[in-house]
Order: C-alpha cells, then sequence, then structure tokens
C-alpha cells in the first residue's frame, strides 16, 4: 500500500516538471533572470478539524498574513485574510479526500494611488488528496492540492483573471520526547511543498512558490496543537517570469479538533491535526 502512494506522487511530480519544461520553451525569455530581494512575514494560522460523522469532518480554517514595512519586518501590516472551509471524508487511514471553498481578502501593500483599491476579494474552489504513512515512530505526509482561483488587481478598472495551482507537498512529523505522536509530545516538522500554476495569465512564469520550512509543534492534548517555524519561499512573479521573489515567514499555528459525535471514539492520532 505504502510503494503506491511513493508511486502516485512520483508521477504527480513527474507530471508538474513535464509542465513546467514544456511552458518554458519560448525563444522570446530573456537570458538572465532577477532575483529580488527577500520580504519578511508573518503567518498566524488557525486550523479546525471538526469531526462530524466517523468518515465526516469539517474543515474551517482562517489565516492572517502580516508583511514588513520600510520600517517594521515581519509584522508591519496586514497583507491577506483567509477563510478556507471544506468538507472532508476520511476514507481510512491512509487517504483523506476534501473538497470546499476559499475567500482571501488581498490588502494594498504598496502606495495607494487614487484609482485603486485597498482590498480586493479572492474566490478559490479547492480539492486535496492526502496520504498518511506510519514510518517508525514518525508520520509522513503526501499531499496533493489543486485549487481553481480567481483574483484581480488593485485597480480599479482591473478584471479577474483565472488560474489553476497545482500542489504537492512532503511532510514528516518526528516525535522528539515521546516515542510517538501522542499528547504533551513535541516534535519537529520539516516539509517542502512544489506550487506550479497555469491558466492564460501564466505566459512564462509556472513555478509560482518552493516552499521550505521547519516547524516545531506541541501536542498539548487529543483536541490542542501548537506549532511555530519558519518558512523560506522563492518563486516567479506572474507579470515577468524573468523575476524571482524571495519571502522568510514565521508560521504560528493552532490546530484544534473538536468531536461533535456523540459517541466517544477519538479522531485517529495519524490526521489528529491534518
Amino acid at each position: 500500500m505504502q510503494n503506491h502512494h511513493w508511486y502516485r506522487a512520483g508521477i504527480f511530480i513527474f507530471a508538474m516538471l513535464f509542465f513546467w519544461q514544456a511552458q518554458a520553451q519560448d525563444p522570446d525569455l530573456p537570458k538572465t533572470s532577477k532575483l529580488k530581494e527577500p520580504l519578511t512575514l508573518l503567518w498566524v494560522n488557525t486550523y479546525g478539524n471538526i469531526r462530524l460523522t466517523d468518515r465526516l469532518f469539517w474543515i474551517a480554517q482562517t489565516h492572517f498574513r502580516f508583511q514588513q514595512t520600510d520600517n517594521v519586518p515581519f509584522a508591519g501590516q496586514i497583507a491577506q485574510v483567509y477563510n478556507r472551509h471544506a468538507i472532508s471524508y476520511l476514507y481510512s487511514k491512509a487517504l483523506r479526500i476534501s473538497l470546499g471553498g476559499v475567500l482571501r481578502v488581498n490588502f494594498n501593500t504598496d502606495d495607494i494611488l487614487p484609482e485603486e483599491r485597498t482590498a480586493v476579494p479572492e474566490w478559490r474552489i479547492w480539492h486535496q488528496y492526502q496520504f498518511a504513512m506510519p514510518l517508525s515512530r514518525l508520520m509522513v505526509y503526501h499531499r496533493i492540492r489543486i485549487e481553481h482561483r480567481w483574483s484581480k488587481g488593485f485597480s480599479e478598472q482591473s478584471n479577474y483573471i483565472y488560474r489553476n495551482r497545482w500542489r504537492y507537498m512532503l511532510r514528516m512529523k518526528i516525535p522528539l520526547n515521546k516515542p510517538k505522536l501522542s499528547p504533551h509530545a513535541i516534535y519537529v516538522a520539516p516539509e517542502a511543498e512544489i506550487i506550479m500554476q497555469s491558466g492564460k495569465a501564466v505566459v512564462d512564469s509556472p513555478l509560482e512558490d518552493l516552499r521550505l520550512t521547519t516547524t516545531l509543534g506541541y501536542i498539548v492534548n487529543p483536541r490542542l496543537t501548537l506549532a511555530g517555524g519558519m518558512m523560506y519561499s522563492i518563486g516567479q512573479e506572474l507579470t515577468d517570469g524573468a523575476i524571482y521573489k524571495q519571502k522568510w515567514t514565521i508560521r504560528l499555528h493552532a490546530y484544534f479538533t473538536p468531536d461533535w459525535r456523540k459517541v466517544k471514539n477519538k479522531l485517529p492520532d495519524i490526521h489528529r491535526d491534518e
């Protein structure tokens, strides 16, 4: 069963890399690329994983994302607010499937011109396929997430554009002070995620983001986990694929997992906060 999971993940990565290479075959591309100075950001995220039945869950997430200003790093100004929801189906201990929507509010972090808005909404439909694999003392997760995205700029004349996002994440959770992931366990969670994009607006910038993260977490009890870490990311600008943006992000997370069933059965450990 585990070999099948690795096989599916390998096919997905190969398809994304093939798609990336195909998009890059443009003779008009510039001969050199530009690496922008990194931005610093702070993300404060809550993850609700509410059990409705033995198989169904309600995912309720809220993210507050801040961005540096000239004088204040990391938390200088609000940049985005996410409100993500979905219904998730536990097919087995190894596989969860989710489907839902996102409302993201983007705030204008540049000098606002008279003909520009201070904030605009962005809409998404997303579906996700997550494979959980126990491996000795640790857990390994493969996450495939596909997002259908409608976004626009801050100009009063700006119209919505449509893009698809193709995301694959590999994550591990390794307990440090206990033999397994259980209450009062401290764990480290390294992860890597590649985010590709496609659509008419994506001409030479298929690589939206490559994210490398390390997180330290603490399982308070079966219903609450707290975590924090640092992420480095790099990706192409949508309007010019020769320009690469960099970010250093402090990420703070709170995972809560209430159980609305009348029975006392607990959520399987491997999917407690995922």
